[in-house]
């Protein structure tokens, strides 16, 4: 047998990722381990697990849209947006979105989390103080980590921490949070986080990745529903890949930012285009909801249902401001235990464990869809009711 081969220090090659397998045993003495499970296209479970809240990744016009943009414009964007990844569908795409939001400006990047990194790193620079929410997305907070500025992390959803963050400095800063946090579907109270940050001067720039689709009128967002669309001092990135049914992200603002996040946004100049197919999509799906505006009323409405129903069986939800329902486990592997019984029995719901949930609480989290029919919000209830482990359940209400 030949011998093993060694690297210049003597090591057996492979032995510089020995550490892997030391923290896969944590992962499973811990209950964490995260695995992928392939979803068939023809997938017989009631989903309520997916973000897609207003039910438009399959419908038949978001489907139709995807396939034409494909066949005139091919299978790729061929190139970043700068040199040859910029198509006719993209800069409709950005023109519509802004008008419909009410903003400025709109820039269309290949993801949501890309959108999130150019915003923040782009304008925040060296000498900056970024004031960020402690529930922020994982996005948000790796554009901070990734910015040139000062980030301060801030008490959750405290307008009063981001005025007292903000009051000892005089450079430039910006506010950072989300509108809608994706593990309890609670609400940042934007209108005040505003206040706070223009007493000092501050822009503000808001993640309404949970927003856009579900909350203010005909879904426009978080933003609009505050009364900061439009506003110059206010920046908003979305993601296509949830109401909207697609792919993608956008930033929403003043012109002159939009301008500079070309000039300036790393994920922006030295990424590929969105797939035209992905924002065909997209485009078909921002005409559904300009046609059918009540698809954001009925998304809430459904959220509300559960949120009723569920804590009338006893279990603990945090009521939603959007369209998440969170419901509380006991731990990890009851997490991890009841959303597997909910799978074999018919239902898929997202299950979130440390180190996504900032808190430690473990939780199904469930997605509320506007085109959920009272009987399948019906059977949801019961098939998790059935199944909730011990300890989930207050005491008595059975």
């Amino acid at each position: 047998m030949a011998a093993a081969h060694s690297s210049a220090g003597g090591s057996p090659e492979g032995s510089a990722f020995d550490w892997i397998d030391g923290q896969r045993r944590d992962r499973e003495a811990a209950g964490l381990v995260r695995t992928l499970r392939p979803r068939p296209a023809d997938s017989p479970l009631l989903d309520l697990a997916s973000n897609d809240y207003l039910g438009l990744a399959r419908h038949p016009d978001v489907v139709e849209g995807a396939a034409r943009a494909a066949r005139r414009w091919g299978g790729g964007a061929t190139g970043s947006r700068l040199v040859t990844g910029t198509t006719e569908l993209h800069t409709r795409l950005e023109r519509e979105l802004a008008e419909y939001c009410g903003y400025e400006a709109a820039l269309v990047l290949s993801s949501g989390y890309a959108a999130n990194l150019a915003a923040v790193t782009a304008l925040a620079p060296h000498g900056t103080l970024i004031v960020s929410d402690a529930g922020n997305h994982a996005s948000l907070i790796d554009g901070c980590r990734l910015a040139r500025g000062t980030t301060q992390v801030v008490p959750h959803a405290d307008p009063e921490a981001v005025r007292k963050a903000l009051a000892p400095y005089d450079g430039p800063a910006v506010v950072v949070s989300d509108s809608v946090f994706s593990v309890d579907g609670d609400q940042a109270p934007l209108a005040e986080l505003a206040g706070a940050a223009r007493e000092s001067g501050a822009g503000l720039i808001v993640d309404d990745a949970h927003g856009l689709g579900v909350l203010g009128p005909g879904g426009r967002g978080a933003p609009h529903a505050a009364g900061l669309a439009g506003a110059p001092d206010t920046v908003v990135t979305v993601t296509l890949s949830k109401a909207f049914g697609s792919q993608g992200g956008a930033v929403l603002g003043p012109a002159r930012v939009v301008d500079h996040l070309v000039n300036a946004a790393r994920t922006f100049i030295f990424d590929t285009g969105l797939a035209p197919a992905a924002a065909g999509a997209a485009l078909a799906a921002l005409g559904l909801l300009r046609a059918e505006p009540e698809r954001a009323q009925q998304a809430r409405q459904v959220a509300l249902s559960l949120h009723r129903l569920l804590t009338g069986e006893g279990l603990t939800a945090v009521s939603p401001e959007a369209a998440v329902v969170s419901v509380q486990a006991p731990s990890p592997d009851a997490a991890v235990r009841w959303a597997a019984d909910c799978r074999a029995a018919g239902l898929s719901v997202g299950c979130f464990r440390p180190p996504s949930v900032p808190d430690g609480i473990s939780r199904l989290r469930l997605t509320a869809r506007a085109d959920l029919t009272g009987a399948q919000i019906a059977r949801a209830v019961e098939v998790i009711s059935r199944t909730a482990p011990a300890g989930a359940v207050t005491a008595g209400s059975r």
